[in-house]
This record gives structure tokens, sequence and C-alpha cells, in this order.
């Protein structure tokens, strides 16, 4: 439980407000000079509007709510408010500022592993961003139950009220997982305006609503301190009704208009007492009156703020009203979202806070009050760097070495985790998320021995004589999601960040049916990027679950695996391959340049017999070091007079690969099998020779792992490549090569039957690769020499 913490006095509101004025100006100046400095006609790109209805929030968090403990997301377009910011407290070089958008300088969103300045969290995927904090929340109760409570942190989200379209906010938001987290806040920019529009209807109330229906406290800076108090007089009731009426599009209009026209359109459709107060009011007055909004009310913000930090047992909201383009000339114009003010209002600008072109980028003077205040703020919050993570004793392996017997990889993968749960320093830092599938997945043995995790105590409601210990409490190492596939890769994200935001390194785990990696694709690109260190295990993959259909038949997931930054994608087929790689992979995420891992699983049964044989021809550290690069030889065909061909196979496709090679060699037909375990790593070892050679302008002597797979006597051999997935995964092996290549795969929706029959219908079966093999060599022979 989060405790609400005393706060600092609080800043004076004159002080605040020069620092507001100077925050704008930046923001809105670090734009412009992006679209300025470029040679040709090209808009860069910026939000100036955007920024502008953030930057009193934000001058109320960083300067007068936040310390250094506390994690905030930026809303994406108000990156250069937050850059600002940064730059007056003294932690951004004023270099910076000239580079936004720019190679090497400040992004256009924030970015945790691009920016000079961001240590939180990434944004710019829309919904990602808002709901992180929350699951650092999560992770953050997480470690404070396993390794001892830390000071309190807050976590912060700052949104935009158009970014609450997203469905991933709601998936978050509803989640059981994340009730009870009275350290986190999300508050939401409701400018009522999203890219295209002004967004319909009085939307602020049915959201808030669905916050209220979800458990959180739900709080609003809707008017400011002057419209408030004339809500308090005579006829006041009337004039906060007429307001309250009014639709979006109507109330936004305002602030486009000059002071005499703002009385017209005020009072359209107002009643007497309405016109009573106006009637009180020169034009000037009265549109500074009705444009009073809570969200640019710097003490009302400070005020609920603070009412937000004693609400310690529940997240909190709060919907700060704002003006997209508040205090510039663009204010509350329908198309400012991507508008730039023209250099004769930048310069009016420049004038109107006292600054010219040669003092337009200066931090205030030292000794101002101001630049107190800003000096005070960054050597509080400035953050530092995360220490490097802990070597933990992972084990290269964690059983015995699986030779005999049937044993699928997804069977396999369960063992493996149970069996670390047994080694202290190992198993204490291990932490596996599912999204409603833990039994399915064989999670079960884990579980049994470390428990699902709650911060309170909670019944088990299923008695002790149940097959899987189902006793939520704080000493729990598994957190069960709801049926959410977003929320599964927004925690591994955050759990894989635990180091760097909690000083606690963690050893996440997820599982996740191999399908459904596709629904939870953005966050788990998110967590990646964001430099977070995790393993996914999608199981079962490919056409194993034939009999449920097409629906539950992943193929294109192999090329996901291959394809995204800062991921190792693995296919294993063998029961001690599993576990090799994954504690490889846990290995590699304490790395200081480790990376996630995702392992593609099975639960097809596999004969162990295949692998006990090339641990006998190789063994063990030989093997072991050619699983982990990514793959080996489990049909050595050396060349002879015959015909040869080379088949290529990965994952649970080995058995029908190695009877394809005894029945082409029936045929007189020479077939070596390579395995690929890793076609990712692979890749890359292939892929970094190239590149490098690219850039040298030299050819790279030292062959990839796929050479030595595949010695140069069997190159000129066409290639068989067969994958039970798309086709396409591992077409380039021939190019790597410089072969022909037929390739194999799930090219077609699957279908309801048998493993047998969906291997026939993909054309992945043992037929279609004998089939592809006399048709590759047939070719290869009557090719001119």
């Amino acid at each position: 439980m989060s405790q609400p913490r005393p706060h600092e006095p609080r800043p004076d509101l004159t002080t605040l407000a020069e620092i507001e004025q100077r925050v704008l100006w930046l923001a809105t100046r670090i734009i412009d000079h992006a679209n300025s400095r470029e040679k040709a006609d090209i808009k860069v790109g910026g939000h100036q509007a955007s920024c502008a209805s953030m930057v009193s929030i934000m001058t109320a968090l960083w300067f007068g709510h936040i310390d250094g403990s506390d994690k905030v997301a930026v809303k994406p377009h108000a990156s250069p408010v937050y850059h600002a910011i940064k730059y007056l407290t003294g932690e951004l070089d004023r270099s910076y500022l000239a580079t936004l958008r720019q190679r090497g300088g400040l992004q256009a969103y924030p970015s945790r592993t691009k920016d000079p300045d961001v240590a939180d969290f990434s944004t710019g995927s829309v919904g990602l961003g808002a709901v992180a904090p929350l699951f650092s929340a999560l992770t953050r109760r997480y470690t404070d139950s396993h390794f001892g409570e830390q000071d309190g942190s807050r976590f912060i989200a700052l949104v935009g009220d158009a970014e609450l379209d997203e469905g991933n906010v709601w998936e978050a938001i509803a989640d059981p997982a994340t009730q009870g987290l009275g350290n986190f806040t999300m508050v939401v920019d409701l400018n009522r305006q999203s890219l295209d529009r002004v967004i319909p209807d009085i939307a602020a109330i049915r959201l808030k609503r669905f916050f209220a229906d979800a458990g959180w406290h739900v709080a609003e800076a809707k008017y400011g301190a002057r419209l408030t108090a004339a809500f308090g007089r005579t006829d006041g009731d009337a004039l906060r009704a007429h307001i309250d009426g009014m639709s979006n599009e109507a109330y936004q209009q305002l602030f486009g208009l000059a002071p005499a026209d703002v009385r017209t359109a005020f009072l359209a459709g107002a009643g007497d007492a309405v016109h009573r107060i106006a009637d009180e009011l020169d034009d000037d007055a009265l549109t500074s009156l009705v444009t009073d909004l809570g969200g640019h009310d710097l003490g009302l913000l400070l005020d609920t703020f603070a009412e937000c930090d004693a609400e310690v047992d529940r997240p909190s909201v709060v919907f700060a009203y704002t003006i997209k383009g508040h205090g510039l000339p663009m204010a509350g114009d329908p198309m400012n979202h991507a508008a730039l003010l023209p250099p004769e209002q930048i310069a009016e600008f420049r004038a109107r806070l006292g600054l010219d072109e040669s003092t337009e980028w200066d931090r205030f003077a030292p000794d101002s009050d101001a630049g107190r205040l800003c000096r005070a703020v960054g050597g509080e919050i400035n953050n530092a760097p995360p220490a490097s993570r802990p070597a933990l004793p992972i084990p290269t392996a964690s059983r015995r070495v699986v030779t005999k017997g049937s044993q699928s990889t997804q069977e396999a993968f369960g063992r493996v985790l149970a069996s670390l749960a047994d080694i202290d320093e190992v198993g204490a830092r291990i932490v596996t998320t599912a999204p409603d599938v833990s039994i399915s997945t064989n999670l079960g043995g884990w579980i049994n021995k470390r428990g699902v995790y709650a911060h309170t105590e909670r019944d088990d409601h299923g008695g002790a004589d149940r097959l899987l210990k189902w006793a939520p409490g704080p000493t729990g190492q598994h957190i069960e999601l709801g049926i959410s596939e977003m929320n599964l890769f927004m925690l591994l994200g955050q759990l894989g960040l635990s180091h760097d935001h909690h000083g606690q390194h963690l050893l996440p785990v997820g599982t996740v049916y191999d399908p459904f990696v596709l629904r939870g694709l953005d966050a788990l690109i998110y967590g990646v990027y964001n430099d977070a260190r995790f393993v996914v295990a999608g199981t079962p993959a490919g056409v194993t679950l034939a009999p449920e259909g097409g629906a539950h038949q992943s193929t294109i997931t192999a090329s996901v695996g291959a394809e995204l930054p800062n991921l190792d994608y693995s296919e294993p087929a063998y029961a001690t391959e599993v576990d090799w790689l994954l504690c490889d992979a846990l290995t590699r995420l304490g790395d200081d340049d480790g990376r996630s891992a995702y392992l593609r699983l099975s639960t097809r049964p596999i004969d162990q017999a295949p692998f006990a044989a090339a641990l006998e021809t190789m063994g063990e550290e030989r093997l072991r070091a050619h699983v982990l690069a990514g793959g080996y030889r489990l049909v050595d065909a050396g060349p002879d007079d015959r015909p040869g061909v080379t088949i290529v196979t990965t994952g649970v496709m080995a058995p029908e690969a190695l009877e394809a090679a005894a029945e082409l060699d029936a045929e007189g037909v020479q077939a070596s099998v390579v395995h690929l375990t890793s076609p990712d790593r692979v890749y890359r070892s292939w892929r970094a020779g190239f590149a490098q050679a690219v850039a040298t302008a030299r050819v790279v002597r030292e062959p990839s792992h796929l050479h030595r797979l595949i010695p140069p006597s069997e190159r000129r051999r066409p290639i068989v490549s067969v994958h039970d997935a798309a086709s396409h995964s591992l077409a380039w092996l021939g190019s790597a090569v410089g072969t022909r290549q037929y390739t194999l795969g799930v090219d077609r929706f699957g279908e309801s039957g048998t493993i047998a029959d969906l291997h026939e219908i993909a054309g992945i079966n043992t037929g279609s690769i004998v089939n592809a093999a006399l048709i590759a060599v047939t070719e290869d022979v009557d090719q001119p020499a």
C-alpha cells in the first residue's frame, strides 16, 4: 500500500507562472527551429498546440509536486515541453534544443533509449505510454513484497483525451492485477481535440464513469479559480449550467474569436441569469472569465495532485480541462494539431517575454526566484544512470541431458522452470505471468513451487486437494492476468525494466498461446524498443493444436521473432535444447548488452533419440555451443557421386526432415539435415558479416554459423527448407549460401484435423519434403555445367 507523503511548501505561484511561460516559449521555439533549419521546403513536424495544452500540467508536476523517486510517462506530442523542463533544470545541454527530430538529436516522441534525458518511459505508440506506469506501479508493488519496501514512488501517466480511444488502455484498467495501486495517477489532458477534429459530445462524463466503475478515484481540474468564484455568486449556478451544457464544438470556438464575438457566441441560447452576469463585464473580462479552465490553473492543479496522493488504496485519474494551443494565437483552432506559428508570431512571443535572438535560449538567472527553483528541482529530480545488473548463478542447464523417450518442447519448458525454482538466487528472481493460460502452457509445476502473487493474502477457494495450488499471497511469484495479450506484454516490459526503475533485477518469463502473440504485438514491440529484458514462450506454435482449427494455428510469428530488434527468437525441437536456450536467455537478461528472448514451442512430443545421436557424435560442450549459436547437423551426409540436397528444418519438423532424408537415401539421393534451433541467430550471424563487408568494401573471411553448418563441398546442392510456419520465414537461406532453395511451410489458413492431416494439406509432411528434394536434384542435374 502506498502512503501519502509530506510535501515541501508550495512554490510561489507567481514564480511558477513565470516558469510556465518560459517552458511554453522554449517548447514552441524548439519546434519552430526544427522546421526552419531545413534548406528544402520540408515540414519536419512537431506539435506546438499539443505542447501548449500540457505546459501548465507539466509545470505544476515538475516544479511543485514530483520528486526524484517518481516516474512519469509524458504525452507523446508534449516531448518538447519535457525537454524544455529538463533544460531549465540543468539536465539537458543547451546544444540539444536545436536538434529536435534530427539525427543524433531529440526524438520526435520521448524515448528512453534514444533521448539524452528520458529515463522513465518511451511514449509515441498511442495508448501504450498511458498504461506503462500503471504496470510499473504493479512491478514496484511486486518488488516491495519480495525484496522489502522502498521509499514511496508515484507513477504518473500524462495522456491526451483522444488517447483514451485506444482499447489497450481499458484492458489495463479493467485487469484485477492492476487494482488497488494507490501510487498511480493518470492525468488526462482534456483538450477535446484529436488529430482531425474537435471530439463531439461531452465525452468526459462517460469516461469518468468508466474509471469510477473500475474502482478508480476520479478527480478533475475543470474550472479555474476565477470561474469557480463566479459560480458561487448570485446566478452562478445558471452560469455553470450554461457552460456545462455547451457542446465541445461550441465552447472550443470561443478561443479563436475576438472578445466582442465571444460575447455573442457565448450568450447564444443563454438565459436571463447568464446575461445579467455578462452585462457586468466588458468583452475582455467576459472572455477571460468564461475561458478560465482548471487545466491551466497552477494552484488548482497542485491541489488536485495532492488530493490523489491521499488515495492510498486505489489508482487515480485527473481530468484536467485544457485548451489545445493555450497561450498561443492558434488556441482552440480545430485545425491546429500540426499547425506552426509563422515567424512574425514567434517574434511577438519572444518580445513579450523580454527576450531577443541572443537570449532566447537562456536559462533563468541563477539568483532569480525562478532560477533558484529550477536549480532545486534539477538537483532533486535529475536521473542518475542505473548500476550494472547483478550476475546471477544461472546454470548452463537446469536438468540432466534428455536422450530417451518422447517429450514436447512445451513440457520441457515447464520442467526447466520448475527445476530453476530450486536454485535460491535464481528462483527468487524469476517472476512468471500469463493471460489466463498458465496451466495449458505448463507453468503448473512452477506455480506449485512458488505460488501466485497477490499483494494481500487471499482465500484459495479451491481446497488443498486441487492439482494446482492456487493460493494468492505476497510471496507468490506468478502474476495471473485476464485474457489480454496486450497486458501480458505491457507487464513483461515493465518487469523487464525493474532493475532500471526499481533497483531490483528480475527474470520475467511470460507464456501465451503462440497464435495470439500477434494480439499483443504492439506492446511486445514497445517492450523491446524500451530495452526491457524478458523471456516469452509462445506455445503451442504452428499447427500443433490441429483439431482446434485455424484460429489456434500460428504461421507468421516466426518471422516476427526473427525480424524484431533486441529479441532473440529460438525454435527448439528437443528437450535439452529448451533447457540450454532458456538458461542462456535468462543469463543474457543481465548482460549490459542483453536482449529479450522469444521461444516458439510446441505440445507435439518428439522422439529424443536423434538428439542423443548428435550428442554422441559432437559431445555435450560442442553441441551446446552449436545449439546456442543457432543450429547443428542432424544428418551429416558427405558428398559422393550421387546427387545431393540439404534439408533445413527448425522446431518440430525435425522428425519429418529425418524421415525424408532416410527415404531419399533409399532413392539414391544424399540428404544432409541441418536443424536450426534459432533461425534468428543464424541469420544475424550471416547478416553481420555481410553488413561488415558492405561497410568496409572488403570481403569478410570469418564464416558465419550457417556457412559452418553447410560446408563448401555441399553449397552447390539445392536447399529444401521446411517450417511449421510461413515458408517465407526461411526463404533467405539459399541466397545466403549461394544456391537454389525450395521452401515448404504453412502458407494458408488452417482448419480442423489431425497433425498429419494438416501437414499434408500445408505440404510440409515427409512426402512433400521428399518430392521437393527430388524436383530440386532433378533440376540441378538438368542445369548446364
